[in-house]
Parts: C-alpha cells; sequence; structure tokens
C-alpha cells in the first residue's frame, strides 16, 4: 500500500483535474470522443481475424463455383470487411473493394493517431501541471515566517505535485499513447492479410481487373 504521506488529494486534483482539463481544451471534443473510444476499446479483442475467415471462406468457395450474384452474402461482423464485400456485390468490381477497404484503413488509423495525439498532449502536460502545483503550494507561504508544521506540509504538497505529474505523464498518459497506436498497428497489419488473402480468392472470377493492394508499405499509425 502507498504511503499516506505519499497521498494529498489537493495536489492530485490540480494536477489530474489540470491536464485533463487542459487537453481537452487543446484537443476538441471530436478528438477526446476518439480517444475515449480507443480507450475503452483497448480492455477488448483486438480484430479476430481467424473468425471473419472462416465465414469468408465458404462464401469465397460458393463465388468460385456459382459465380458472384448467386451468392448470398452473411454479415461477417466486422463492418469494414462488410462494407467492403457490400460494394463488391454493388459494382462488381474488386478495385471498387479495395477502394473501399482503404478509405476504411483510413478513416480507422485516423482515428488512432488522433486518440494517439491527444494521450501524447496529456503525457506533456502532466508535469507542467505538477509545477504549477508546485508552485501553488509554495505560493501559500506567508512572508512573515510560520510554524514548522505549516511549512513541512507546503513543502510536501510542492513535492507531490511534481511527483504526480511526472508519474501521470510516464506511467498513465505515455504508455496509453503507445498503446493505442500498437493496438492500431498490429489490427490493420491483420486486416490488410486477410483482405489480401480474400482478394486472392476471389480474383479467378475477376481476371481482366487489376488489383489495387499496395503490399510494400504497412499501415501505421502518425501521431
Amino acid at each position: 500500500m502507498p504511503s499516506p504521506h505519499l497521498l494529498d488529494l489537493a495536489s492530485a486534483a490540480i494536477v489530474v483535474g489540470g491536464t485533463v482539463l487542459a487537453t481537452a481544451l487543446r484537443s476538441g471534443i471530436e478528438d477526446c470522443r476518439k480517444t475515449m473510444a480507443a480507450l475503452a476499446a483497448l480492455p477488448r479483442r483486438s480484430f479476430d481475424a481467424a473468425s471473419v475467415r472462416a465465414i469468408i471462406a465458404p462464401m469465397a468457395a460458393r463465388v468460385r463455383a456459382d459465380g458472384l450474384l448467386r451468392v448470398q452474402f452473411r454479415p461477417l461482423g466486422d463492418r469494414g470487411f462488410d462494407e467492403a464485400l457490400a460494394v463488391l456485390v454493388q459494382t462488381r468490381s474488386i478495385a471498387a473493394m479495395a477502394k473501399q477497404q482503404a478509405a476504411g484503413q483510413a478513416a480507422r488509423l485516423s482515428a488512432a493517431a488522433a486518440a494517439a495525439r491527444t494521450l501524447a498532449q496529456a503525457a506533456e502536460l502532466g508535469p507542467v501541471f505538477g509545477l504549477a502545483g508546485t508552485l501553488i503550494s509554495l505560493s501559500q507561504l506567508p512572508a512573515d515566517g510560520l510554524a514548522r508544521g505549516m511549512f513541512m506540509g507546503a513543502i510536501s504538497m510542492a513535492v507531490l505535485s511534481t511527483l504526480y505529474g511526472l508519474l501521470l505523464a510516464n506511467i498513465v498518459f505515455a504508455p496509453l499513447a503507445r498503446a493505442v497506436e500498437r493496438r492500431a498497428e498490429t489490427e490493420e497489419e491483420a486486416r490488410q492479410a486477410l483482405f489480401d488473402w480474400m482478394v486472392s480468392q476471389l480474383e479467378p472470377e475477376f481476371p481482366a481487373e487489376r488489383r489495387f493492394i499496395d503490399r510494400e508499405n504497412p499501415p501505421r499509425v502518425v501521431a
């Protein structure tokens, strides 16, 4: 258990409350919403490529056997792939499906980048509000002297404010920003690999169509 001497609600309120408020004001409502969604998704299971592939495989086999128009596509349980297959059915074009896949990928990476950027800003602001808490505590020292207990209390608040700012930045917000980035990168790599496989299964039905898939540049989150 943490020592009672390391707990100071006033210092914590200044550092945590100030950091969160300043980050929200800097980032805006939309980026904050994306950040909350990204944080809520972290404990959940990431994209399940094996389950989606198990549903796609028999449908792709039926497409090769009976043709695209005769196959009834069932929902895959993944919005990105469902939208891509809907475009394929509507346009009968793998290129159009690849374009839809790329658009969905760009939107997901953009949201992850916004969340990572917001968390990185919070990591930058944490030590700033730690310093602010330190200055506030020191400003409360009277100029005409004070009892030893009051002096030690003010110094303790000053030190703890700085400590809270450093811990909040380096143990909470910075690791969360990197966790959001890693999850997005891993998920998009899995999605792209599955999409490439799906196209390879469907491509025999579209022999005259050129594929538009870039395997040389794997997706990355840019914070």
